[in-house]
């Protein structure tokens, strides 16, 4: 199933000074660990977010602190800001008034109409868009009767009917996702939606887990959902550092060739001929590179014999020998150098190399 024109058909949304939708390109979005109020934590944090390549940026709003705690916030970083909100109208209306860019909300845990209004009213007034979220861990006991159980047609239909609920009170200013730990039950139901609904899509597999088990199930399920024309911001939901979500939801981008700039780093898999510590250098490498807006690839080789001709579609290369090791360029050895000084050598030639190339 292919829905390739979904994503330039979608509403514009502006979400600060960001824009999504309408073929608009898809932005990574991650969410701070650290408490709300505790202003100069998150605000460090965001910034290596930032640092990182971050678009959106989505902070917990439990408490009045926290809500008040937003103001500051903006104040110190450069990406949109997003309140997320969690049963209290109360503390969506705080965080607009105190300068969220956009809250998430789920209609149906916000409590009576009455309070829907209030929260779609301030929204209105200050043109602030809403994310309508709808998780299966809350699918409302309704549709898990009707469907038997947590599925596909269950989530669309439940973010369907929130939708519905907004758009009556006379807002359709929003962003809508629909969310599960189950990768294949995701990606269903973002195919169904996309038959039925004109905004803006955020995509992320819930509860993906670890670092290790999340960034696999993430980057299946959004490979399909993407490739299939589905989406325009997305989150990798890792329990780790949010930074790593960032590292993930870039290459994710990359790999489909939705998304240019950026260093790709390869490296190869070892093997007996090894004679550096390949995996830690790779490791370092990756790092390095996330500094620098170049659109090149980079090879991380671990043998002198064969890896200049494995590393020949790479723009600039490493790889490693007995205590030296040789500096490629395009397949060609440039320099053989002392195989403590690869990293730094490698770092020269990334700080001079062109930024148009």
């Amino acid at each position: 199933m292919k829905c390739m024109a979904y994503r330039d058909n979608t509403k514009v949304v502006h979400i600060g000074d960001r824009v999504i939708g309408g073929g608009n390109p898809i932005l990574i979005q991650s969410m701070t660990n650290t408490r709300t109020e505790d202003v100069e934590g998150t605000v460090a944090q965001i910034k290596r977010l930032e640092e990182a390549g971050c678009d959106i940026i989505r902070c917990t709003v439990p408490n009045i602190e926290a809500a008040k705690a937003l103001g500051e916030i903006k104040k110190q970083i450069h990406i949109p800001l997003v309140a997320d909100i969690h049963f209290d109208y109360k503390m969506a209306i705080a965080a607009m008034e105190n300068g969220a860019d956009k809250i998430r909300i789920n209609p149906g845990n916000i409590g009576s109409k009455d309070r829907i209004a209030a929260v779609v009213s301030c929204a209105k007034e200050r043109n602030i868009p809403i994310r309508v979220g709808v998780n299966s861990g809350s699918l409302e006991k309704n549709l898990v009767e009707k469907y038997h159980g947590v599925t596909a047609e269950g989530l669309v239909e439940s973010a369907i009917d929130k939708v519905g609920i907004i758009e009556d009170l006379g807002y359709d200013n929003m962003v809508v996702s629909i969310k599960s730990s189950n990768v294949m039950l995701c990606v269903k139901a973002h195919e169904l939606l996309a038959k039925q609904c004109k905004y803006p899509l955020h995509v992320g597999i819930t509860e993906a887990g670890t670092v290790y088990g999340g960034n696999i199930k993430s980057s299946v399920g959004l490979g399909i959902i993407l490739n299939e024309g589905i989406g325009d911001t997305i989150r990798v939901s890792l329990s780790g550092d949010p930074v790593e979500e960032i590292k993930t939801a870039k290459m994710i981008l990359r790999t489909l060739d939705i998304r240019k700039g950026g260093i790709e780093v390869v490296s190869c898999p070892t093997c007996g001929r090894t004679r550096i510590d390949l995996i830690g250098l790779a490791n370092q490498v990756e790092t390095m590179v996330q500094k620098y807006p170049l659109n090149i690839k980079v090879a991380v080789m671990g043998c002198a014999v064969n890896g200049p001709g494995e590393a020949k579609e790479a723009d600039i290369g490493i790889a490693g020998g007995d205590g030296e090791g040789l500096l490629i360029k395009r397949g060609e050895i440039i320099k053989k150098v002392p195989e403590d000084q690869l990293l730094a050598v490698l770092k020269a030639e990334l700080d001079a190399w062109p930024s148009n190339d």
